[in-house]
């Protein structure tokens, strides 16, 4: 597995250090609209309210290579976005805002979110008695914000995978999946946690990663921030 410590880790761990030194809790944020992130953050028992901004997705031909570097960057762009308004609105206090991004890689190929109905059967079929790989990267940045004038910011991202095999499927399988629709919305056109559980055969790895948000490794990587949650 991969670990990102970008150059701005300091001011990360240092507001970890000063959660679990008796200080007030930083306000959690979750850059993110997903009910699947939601519902993890929710089951690990973590308070915090969610916010999300509108990011550009577009990724350059050097990043659609490189499926790892490809999601930090997203995930990135997604809690720094977040913060930009988060401290456009003169907040006072400390943050730890999270961004993540999951993408489903197989053959080199990233597959995202499927555009059509003929799209999310292409990649199902593709996808069928093979294994691939399931990219979650995390990006926490927290703010620090005593006063106005006063304000510090870091960042640290880091990427979880996981390997996903699923069983041979029929035509007939593939559409009778499809017609459950919710495919739609997923990275490779399925949910490990709803109805597409009957497309896999087997998962290497942690299961939070493939659903969208490694949370038990997001504990082991904050343990001072998540701490007293």
């Amino acid at each position: 597995m991969d670990n990102e410590q970008n150059t701005h880790e300091a001011a990360a761990c240092s507001a970890g250090a000063a959660a679990s030194g008796g200080e007030p809790a930083p306000d959690i944020i979750l850059a993110s609209g997903s009910p699947r992130r939601k519902q993890l953050l929710e089951d690990a028992g973590i308070a915090f309210s969610v916010r999300v901004s509108e990011v550009d997705e577009t990724l350059e031909p050097d990043l659609l290579a490189d499926p790892p570097e490809a999601a930090k960057k997203l995930a990135e762009r997604k809690a720094g976005a977040v913060v930009q308004e988060v401290l456009s609105e003169n907040y006072l206090g400390m943050a730890a805002v999270l961004g993540a991004d999951t993408m489903v890689v197989l053959d080199g190929e990233i597959f995202g979110k499927p555009a059509s109905l003929s799209d999310a059967k292409r990649m199902l079929r593709r996808l069928s008695g093979r294994t691939h790989e399931v990219v979650t990267a995390v990006s926490l940045w927290m703010v620090a914000a005593p006063t106005i004038e006063d304000i510090s910011v870091g960042f640290r991202t880091f990427v979880d995978r996981s390997a996903v095999t699923f069983r041979s499927l029929t035509d007939e399988e593939i559409a009778d999946y499809l017609r459950k629709g919710e495919s739609f919305d997923k990275a490779g056109a399925y949910a490990v946690q709803g109805e597409g559980a009957s497309l896999v055969e087997g998962v290497d790895g942690a299961l939070d990663t493939v659903i969208g948000l490694p949370v038990g490794r997001l504990l082991d990587e904050f343990p001072d921030l998540f701490a007293a949650r």
